[in-house]
């Protein structure tokens, strides 16, 4: 009798210990797209093009930190004037980010497990830069890819790179989606997607 009483507590601990070391961490991507010709008329123009779209990164919890512009637009990145700033949006405000109903968007969603450490790492740097934001946000500087990026390296998920070095190779969004669809392939991650409406040309 007193075995299994052993055993009982073991698994009541043990399923307590993996259940408080399990987490995860979402990214969410909105594509770049541009209007179709027939559609020019009523369908915006979005900064970047196909090139561009959108990036923010969830701890599951239903906000979606991302870094946003702030003021003027900056071309270079300015060390002491940062017009810029983290938000943690809901899933509506994410995906309202320009102005489309999230029905017609194209979106991924890759869901990345982190251990309870990571998940801490990432909440307390997404809190810090919420408070107050680390760079510019500038063409040729930090914008939400690379930003993104940033936050995950923090967490452990991605290596962590000097800042100059970050913007330089995670241009953006879709350069650091494809590196996660690699791992995500490789880890067996989840992922999920929405195809975009057909008014918009997508990027592939």
């Amino acid at each position: 009798m007193r075995k299994h009483w052993i055993i009982f507590l073991f698994t009541l601990i043990t399923s307590g210990i993996y259940a408080q070391d399990s987490a995860c961490l979402k990214v969410h991507f909105i594509h770049g797209s541009r209007p179709k010709k027939a559609f020019k008329k009523t369908e915006k123009k979005w900064m970047g093009g196909k090139k561009g779209g959108h990036v923010g990164v969830e701890a599951c919890d239903g906000r979606i930190i991302n870094f946003k512009p702030k003021g003027k637009f900056h071309w270079f990145r300015h060390k002491n004037y940062r017009h810029s700033l983290f938000v943690a949006d809901n899933k509506q405000g994410f995906y309202n980010y320009f102005s489309s109903g999230t029905d017609s968007l194209q979106c991924t969603v890759i869901t990345i497990p982190v251990s309870a450490a990571q998940k801490v790492r990432f909440d307390s740097i997404s809190n810090e830069y919420l408070l107050s934001t680390p760079y510019d946000y500038a063409f040729l500087g930090m914008r939400c890819a690379a930003a993104s990026y940033n936050l995950l390296a923090h967490a452990g998920v991605v290596k962590m790179r000097p800042v100059r070095r970050t913007y330089k190779t995670i241009f953006y969004p879709k350069i650091l989606r494809r590196k996660l669809l690699r791992k995500a392939h490789k880890h067996h991650w989840a992922i999920t997607t929405q195809t975009g409406n057909n008014k918009r040309k997508w990027e592939k």
